[in-house]
Order: structure tokens, then C-alpha cells, then sequence
């Protein structure tokens, strides 16, 4: 009987940070977004040739990655932006995405190269809701390559 290819859960995902000290390695953030990356097509149209448009292969462009935690105070994230702004710090940071199954075995991994600190807010403050505070880091990235099957760390 075949093995299972069943969908992987949403909800099952770890990021790790590479190269930050002091590290928010392993951080527990409660969504990542901006895993897409595209192709520029760049259309040429031949000399003389009115009904045929080339469509040539451009630069491939990855989209930032949008991290989103619930807000604890320790401020790592914050301060590793507050070095990007003044200037003191200017460290960039690889770091991989991990898509878990219901197990929380590895099935899937992102890694990023060359991630900064382009962007940090937190969510409205709001004395009618009962809501956790959110904060948001968006990373400007270099490159995301795709590794479909994980090898399972080594504990």
C-alpha cells in the first residue's frame, strides 16, 4: 500500500535565525507571509514581425518576508532594527522556515540569505479589546531557495 501525500497544516512552522547574536533563534511567531518570488518577463517584439511578441526572461525578484509575533517586551526583533537605524550594526541574517506535519517532523523548508530589517510596527493599542499585541518585522531578502524534504536535526 502507498504512502500518504496528505496537505501540510498552516499552523505547524518554525523560523530560525542564523546569524543574529544575541539570537531570536527558534522564535515562535504566530504567522510568516512573503514566501513568493517571481520572474520578470520582458516582451520584445522582433522587427517586421507585427504579430509575435518574444517573451524573455528577466530578473527573479523575492518578495519581503512578514514575520508576526505576539509582542513579549524583550524586544530582540526591535533591537536588531534600532541597529539598521543608526548605523551602528548593519548585520544581515540567513535563517530558514520549516513547515511541520501534525507529527512536527520537517517536511518542508525555505531558506533565506541576506535578510534586514527593512520594516517594525506594532499592532493599535486598543482599551476595548482583549487582544494580544502584535508585532510585526518585515525582512528585505537577497534569495529564498526551496528544500522540498528537510534532513531532521540531529538532537
Amino acid at each position: 500500500m502507498a504512502a500518504r501525500n496528505d496537505p501540510l497544516p498552516v499552523f505547524c512552522f518554525q523560523v530560525t535565525f542564523t546569524d543574529l547574536s544575541p539570537a531570536p533563534s527558534d522564535a515562535f511567531f504566530k504567522s510568516v507571509g512573503g514566501l513568493r518570488y517571481e520572474t520578470e518577463v520582458i516582451p520584445v517584439r522582433a522587427g517586421g514581425a507585427n504579430d509575435t511578441t518574444y517573451q524573455l526572461v528577466g530578473a527573479t525578484k523575492w518578495s519581503n518576508l512578514v514575520l508576526k509575533q505576539g509582542f513579549t517586551g524583550d524586544g530582540k526583533l526591535l533591537a536588531w532594527r534600532e541597529t539598521w537605524l543608526s548605523g551602528t550594526t548593519m548585520k544581515r541574517s540567513g535563517g530558514t522556515i520549516t513547515q511541520l506535519d501534525t507529527a512536527f517532523q520537517p517536511r518542508a523548508q525555505w531558506q533565506w540569505f541576506g535578510g534586514w530589517p527593512c520594516k517594525w510596527e506594532i499592532g493599535e493599542f486598543d482599551a476595548s479589546k482583549s487582544e494580544v499585541a502584535i508585532e510585526t518585522l518585515e525582512l528585505a531578502i537577497n534569495r529564498l531557495v526551496f528544500i522540498p524534504k528537510p534532513v531532521p536535526a540531529v538532537k
